[in-house]
């Protein structure tokens, strides 16, 4: 979900539209609600709900009455009502909708107490809310300086302002009560404006700032869930998960909420299954279980006086030794019952592209060989031999030519091959002997 602004570009990068939450189309905001009947018109002739939802920063939302019948639709900016003054706030959900959302909440929508929208934003009212956004982080930074000052044990955690920028509302959070009172009057001597404290909980203030998770997504409570329900330890035995704070407690430092998305399941489960405290009595000793697999039914039990040896039982046949038990009978030994647990083959996985291995970058590159085999000199080129007159022409013009150069460079054969060749040549003419034509780059400059 993006905005036309927000959404990424041709090349893959997101072009980001920097509102900071104030999109227009208000698709880029936390807790959005798809409105699935905004294409239905009401039936009979019925008036529209004149109630709207707006949010505020960070996911807060609240309900007012459009008294004035003002034609609203999702992303428009309008001025309501705040004590003292008027706020800035975004339509999210108009219609229908907005019934079921309040008495969600817990609202009356027949009640008088639902605040009233003045009117549309003006430009003048947005211009003075984005300057007072522009504020709330500078300020968070020296409230935290102040708080530390005094000594308080409190994180001020955000800051929003009111969208005529009269009031700021400062968000903490404590584990105790706080005496702030030498506080707030620093902040309004050092902010020049009203000044409101609200306490919040901790997963409050992580549902207000937003977040990554463990498992890489956003936050839920930032995101869609909007209700808070408790979270205990019992949730992870259940599971069979490690009590490991670290891994069951969230960004907030409390345990995950997705803790209870799939307990549900587990508990419907483990109906079927006997106490994990069962002893069974055989004849070989007293067994205890050591292990339960859930979703296959399977439980592994091990002698008292022999804990490295394990039995695989399924359900039934424990409810049957239980029977057994209960009629105080021992039945023969687990071995009788237990299951013989086949080892799976291993699946060797390939890739194409030979890109399997994690640690394929971790290994050093070699370094490369120097190349020792000598360049041939590019200045000096050995041209093949001409005729007879060729020969003798040449032969005079290096005789003719001025000294300079090395010799010892232009006497050298460049090959045992040219030098074999040159010896037949000789053998077959006697009298005139065939010497290379060297040609230099110098001698045409000269």
């Amino acid at each position: 979900m993006a905005c036309t602004s927000c959404s990424t570009s041709d090349g893959g990068a997101p072009k980001g539209c920097k509102n900071n939450g104030t999109c227009g189309t208000d698709s880029c905001n936390k807790l959005t609600v798809f409105d699935w009947l905004s294409n239905m018109s009401p039936s009979n002739g019925e008036a529209i709900f004149d109630c709207v939802e707006v949010r505020f920063k960070n996911g807060r939302k609240e309900f007012f009455r459009n008294s004035e019948k003002l034609t609203l639709s999702i992303g428009d900016i309008v001025a309501t009502v705040a004590s003292p003054g008027h706020d800035i706030g975004i339509v999210t959900l108009t219609g229908e909708l907005v019934k079921i959302q309040m008495k969600k909440k817990g609202v009356n929508p027949d009640s008088n107490e639902v605040p009233k929208i003045y009117r549309k934003a003006s430009q003048k009212d947005i211009d003075i809310w984005s300057v007072a956004r522009d504020r709330e982080e500078p300020m968070k930074v020296r409230a935290r300086e102040l708080a530390i000052q005094h000594k308080l044990e409190m994180k001020i955690s955000d800051i929003e302002f009111q969208g005529d920028g009269s009031k700021a509302t400062f968000y903490y959070t404590a584990n105790d009560r706080v005496d702030f009172r030498m506080l707030i009057k620093d902040f309004a001597k050092e902010f020049s404006t009203r000044v409101e404290m609200k306490q919040v909980g901790f997963r409050q203030e992580a549902a207000r700032l937003g977040g990554i998770g463990s498992c890489g997504r956003e936050l839920c409570c930032s995101t869609w869930l909007t209700d808070f329900r408790s979270v205990n330890t019992s949730a992870a035995r259940y599971q069979q998960l490690s009590l490991n704070p670290q891994k069951l407690a969230g960004q907030c430092g409390k345990l995950k909420c997705c803790l209870n998305y799939e307990l549900d399941t587990y508990m419907d489960a483990l109906k079927d299954f006997p106490d994990y405290d069962t002893k069974l009595v055989t004849e070989k000793g007293d067994a205890v279980c050591q292990k339960q697999d859930i979703f296959k039914g399977l439980m592994w039990f091990a002698y008292t006086n022999n804990f490295a040896n394990w039995h695989v039982l399924k359900i039934d046949q424990v409810k049957e030794i239980i029977a057994e038990n209960k009629q105080k009978n021992k039945v023969s030994s687990l071995e009788d019952f237990a299951i013989e647990v086949t080892s799976e083959p291993e699946k060797d996985f390939n890739n194409a592209m030979g890109q399997e291995s994690l640690t394929r970058f971790d290994q050093p590159k070699r370094k490369k060989k120097p190349n020792r085999k000598r360049k041939p000199n590019a200045e000096n080129a050995v041209v093949a031999a001409a005729p007879n007159k060729t020969q003798q022409a040449g032969n005079n013009n290096n005789n003719n030519k001025p000294s300079g150069g090395n010799p010892n460079k232009s006497n050298k054969p460049q090959n045992k091959q040219n030098h074999s060749n040159k010896n037949k040549q000789n053998e077959n003419k006697p009298a005139e002997p065939r010497k290379p034509i060297i040609i230099t780059k110098n001698e045409n400059k000269k």
